[in-house]
């Protein structure tokens, strides 16, 4: 079946236009005027963008499907608009082996509702000390590791790694935390690591991805080592973009404060940001009481991106459009999120204009632990589709 979306607006990473989008057989067949296809829906003050790419999800299966599952993951994620997600491995069974790896890309395939890359371990079962299980991950069908949730604390470790995925050709996706100082200074349990990690980046030619930094003096180390090394790159989520500590609630790295927070929005203003990745870490309400860190975010991403990045601070929808799907499609492997004739279908229908304050009813997460609940957002996501095929859809937006 062959789709229209008629008198849209349209942006990717490089222009915004408008016209009708034609749909047929997964590409998009053509963009132009007066088209016509077995469905026409009319997208006028609407606006076309590539579906988003998150590089940093937690979807607990297998072993803590109670928070999450693969399928309700799925859900959030094409309600949120995302077509392609990023697992991390601290599951149970961690993922430390490909029975694990393709356990979960086979649960995701038969689902269908996203695309999935599942990460594997940077050390064995995440325990800091060997990288011995390495030899026996399929390259490329993994194709980043981490140690998501603990930092690796052996510096030996980490550059034996680091030189292993610089020989192999993966990448690694490293959490900066030093335990030592989690409990004394926070932000220098992120900037210890984050320091000795670009340093051995540089060092190594390694591909480094720094996962959801939050203070400044950690994001000009990043900087810095950009400009000694073209395989480093950065991803802020958007809690750290949006809140600050004066918001309750606890994530690893915490909310920071507010110097730190707008610092986080300037760096994306001015391009330093690779990547806004959501960080997406269900729990249930008895976990979350009991103090447990982390926040759900594929379901209200793009609407808490849009609204402080372009409504509050002016950013071009272009530029937001390369944090959430080019740049990130881009370091996945992934054919270019863009809209041009011949391209792959996955595109997201948004109403930017109809403020909505958020409530459970907006979160198909299994889990509804985020800090959102109550904020007046912009940005809603009308209708997802993955390859020509429509996965979610809201066309009333409400």
């Amino acid at each position: 079946m062959s789709v229209v979306l008629k008198n849209a607006r349209m942006t990717d990473s490089r222009r915004e236009r408008r016209g009708d989008l034609l749909i047929e057989n997964g590409k998009i067949k053509q963009i132009g005027a007066n088209l016509t296809g077995d469905r026409v829906i009319d997208a006028a003050g609407r606006m076309i963008m590539p579906s988003f790419v998150d590089m940093h999800t937690h979807f607990r299966d297998p072993g803590f499907t109670h928070k999450e599952d693969i399928e309700t993951g799925s859900r959030a994620a094409v309600h949120g608009g995302y077509t392609f997600v990023n697992l991390m491995a601290n599951t149970n069974p961690v993922c430390s082996d490909m029975e694990t790896v393709r356990y979960v890309l086979d649960k995701a395939r038969a689902t269908g509702l996203c695309d999935v890359h599942q990460v594997a371990t940077i050390t064995d079962r995440m325990e800091g000390t060997s990288i011995d299980h390495i030899d026996r991950l399929d390259f490329p069908t993994v194709r980043w590791l981490s140690d998501d949730g603990k930092g690796v604390q052996d510096t030996a470790v980490m550059l034996a790694a680091m030189r292993k995925a610089g020989q192999q050709g993966f990448g690694l996706m490293l959490h900066e935390e030093d335990p030592a100082m989690t409990h004394v200074n926070s932000a220098l349990a992120e900037e210890f690591q984050t320091y000795r990690d670009v340093e051995l980046a540089v060092l190594t030619g390694c591909k480094t991805h720094f996962c959801h930094v939050s203070t400044a003096a950690a994001m000009e180390f990043i900087i810095e080592g950009k400009k000694r090394s073209r395989h480093i790159t950065c991803e802020v989520t958007p809690h750290h973009l949006m809140l600050n500590n004066e918001t309750k609630g606890n994530v690893a790295p915490p909310l920071r404060p507010e110097e730190d927070r707008s610092c986080m929005v300037e760096y994306a203003l001015s391009g330093h940001v690779d990547a806004i990745a959501t960080d997406h870490a269900p729990h249930t309400p008895e976990e979350k009481a009991a103090g447990i860190n982390g926040f759900t975010g594929l379901d209200l991403s793009f609407a808490t991106c849009y609204t402080i990045l372009v409504r509050e601070n002016g950013m071009p929808l272009t530029a937001l459009s390369r944090m959430l799907s080019f740049t990130p499609a881009g370091l996945m492997g992934l054919p270019p999120h863009l809209i041009d004739e011949g391209m792959d279908a996955n595109l997201v229908l948004l109403d930017l204009d109809t403020p909505f304050t958020v409530t459970e009813e907006h979160i198909h997460s299994k889990s509804k632990n985020t800090p959102m609940l109550g904020k007046t957002l912009y940005g809603t996501v009308c209708m997802t589709i993955k390859g020509g095929a429509i996965v979610y859809e809201n066309i009333s937006g409400k």
